[in-house]
């Protein structure tokens, strides 16, 4: 180890004694051990270090490999990032509200979490193509912020990162990003248009939630499910088109959506969230690929899932179709059916009676949930589970036969059902079953 003139490795009072001929002292942690043994001429710190410790350093003559620049700095220093920074701290600027503009010099690769969080006169900020992160809150209510640059070198978006940016009109995403975080541009109120690129396969719940002014926006094949409220309360989107990579559509995604005239549901949606279309006033016009039933309040689709939606209130056509509701307790689930989907016969407070096929081996989670209505049910014995609240609040429900070959009983799956005392019988069910 003679041979070493630096340590390439954190020392201890050991191995200090292996690089007897190092000159350069090589700190690689906050906590490494540190020698003065009259040896070493100088010193290079790796770790993060704030520019006020930068800069005592420097006289010293040692060298600092990654610099912060914190708002404890900019309280001293100023608004102006030194060339030497590496890194924008966590709430650096947080709350400038005498900030009008700001250049992010080439030198900075990452900006921190809150960076400029709430800096309300903030009306442009240009970024610079080292950037490769932008961290949770970094623009929060900076709601005089029109536009911003992003970068093509940036690999991610924090949560939150645009949150009431109430003035900023539109964006683009470089196609390096992959997922864009929760509620990222939830209540930009101005954005009317965003492109989304085919690299993102995931985005946030509520991450475009009250955008009132957004119009039109592409859902890119590489997504595979629509998060919770994802355009709640986009008051000006009028159409969108759902890709068939597409499986799930969760809670009140489009609730709220007063302009939204026509939608499609494609065949690979599995899943269809409550609420989802709740207060669509527009939404009279529905594509729907694989239509099984249309009862008085909900439509039935797809297989081997069956899933439903409930119809929206002013619906009129299904399918380029006048829209004809029929009688639910004259619904024969088709034998190719293999599950009941979440919620599929949710409320259906018209529904007395139902025949599931033996094709059936799973009924899912809060399949019957509040249907006060039903008073007999039969399972046959190829159903293995019931899924949580399956049956809650059947309070008609006087009657029902439970077959041996059922393993798994969800969480209240029974609860409020009128057949309690009888089901408590059954010791194969769990007394959590009817609990509420």
């Amino acid at each position: 180890m003679e041979r070493f003139h630096f340590n390439p490795i954190p020392l201890n009072e050991y191995s200090r004694k292996l690089f007897p001929n190092i000159e350069t002292f090589h700190i690689y942690n906050k906590y490494d051990e540190e020698f003065d043994d009259g040896r070493i001429f100088k010193t290079i710190i790796w770790y993060k270090v704030d520019y006020s410790t930068y800069f005592q350093e420097k006289g010293t003559g040692n060298i600092c490999k990654h610099i912060e620049y914190t708002q404890c700095d900019r309280y001293k220093c100023g608004n102006t990032i030194p060339s030497e920074v590496k890194s924008i701290g966590n709430g650096c600027f947080s709350r400038c509200s005498s900030l009008t503009s700001f250049n992010i010099p080439s030198s900075v690769n990452k900006i921190g979490n809150e960076c400029f969080y709430g800096c309300t006169s903030l009306t442009s900020i240009n970024i610079s193509t080292s950037i490769s992160e932008l961290g949770n809150e970094c623009f929060y209510q900076c709601s005089s912020l029109k536009s911003i640059n992003i970068p093509p070198s940036l690999t991610s978006i924090g949560y939150k990162c645009f949150y009431q940016c109430s003035s900023l009109k539109s964006i683009n995403i470089p196609s390096i990003i992959n997922e864009i975080k929760n509620e990222c541009f939830s209540d930009c109120t101005s954005l009317t248009s965003i492109n989304i690129p085919s690299s993102i396969t995931s985005i946030g719940n509520e991450c475009f939630y009250r955008c009132i002014s957004l119009t039109s926006i592409n859902i890119p094949s590489s997504i595979t499910s629509i998060g919770n409220r994802w355009f709640y309360g986009c008051l000006s989107l009028q159409s969108i088109y759902i890709p068939i990579s597409v499986n799930k559509i969760r809670d009140e995604c489009f609730s709220g959506c007063s302009s939204l005239t026509s939608i499609n549901i494609p065949s690979s949606i599995t899943s269809i969230g409550n609420g989802c279309f709740m207060f669509c006033r527009s939404l009279t016009n529905m594509s729907i690929e694989n239509v099984k039933y249309i009862s008085e309040e909900r439509i039935f689709i797809n297989e081997p899932v069956l899933i439903s939606i409930s119809i929206p209130e002013h619906l009129k056509m299904v399918n380029g179709k006048n829209i004809i509701k029929e009688d639910i307790n004259k619904f024969m689930i088709p034998s190719t059916i293999t599950s009941i989907g979440n919620r599929c016969f949710s409320g259906c407070s018209l529904l007395k009676s139902i025949n599931i096929p033996t094709t059936i081996t799973s009924i899912r989670g809060e399949c019957f949930i509040y249907c006060i209505s039903l008073t007999s049910i039969n399972i046959p014995s190829t159903i293995t589970s019931i899924g949580n609240y399956c049956f809650y609040e059947c309070s008609s429900l006087t009657s029902i036969d439970i077959p041996s070959s059922i393993k798994s009983f969800g969480k209240s799956c029974f609860y409020g059902c009128g057949c309690i005392e009888k089901l408590k019988q059954n010791k194969t069910i769990s007394i959590e079953c009817f609990n509420e």
